[in-house]
């Protein structure tokens, strides 16, 4: 089984929005094994935003800009305040 890794960071990333998200993706490439992706950076939602609104956007976000990956599995997702 081969995994590929890519990490990327979106335009949020040149200004510090109030939380930082991580949403890894995995899609199966027949006879490839397959794909991994992690997205990493971070948002400001608005103030009547939930958790599920804020995920709901960004994979919108991520799969109109990466189409291959509109069925991938989430392996992975979080949502924290950006702060120490």
């Amino acid at each position: 089984m081969t995994t590929h890794t890519q990490q990327t960071t979106g335009p949020a990333a040149q200004q510090q929005g109030s939380h930082h998200f991580v949403l890894t993706l995995q899609m199966p490439q027949p006879e490839r094994g397959y794909i991994t992706a992690t997205f990493t950076s971070t948002v400001t939602p608005g103030p009547d935003d939930t958790r599920a609104d804020v995920y709901e956007v960004l994979r919108e976000q991520i799969t109109r800009a990466h189409p291959h990956l509109e069925r991938a599995n989430v392996m992975f997702f979080s949502l924290e305040p950006n702060q120490l």
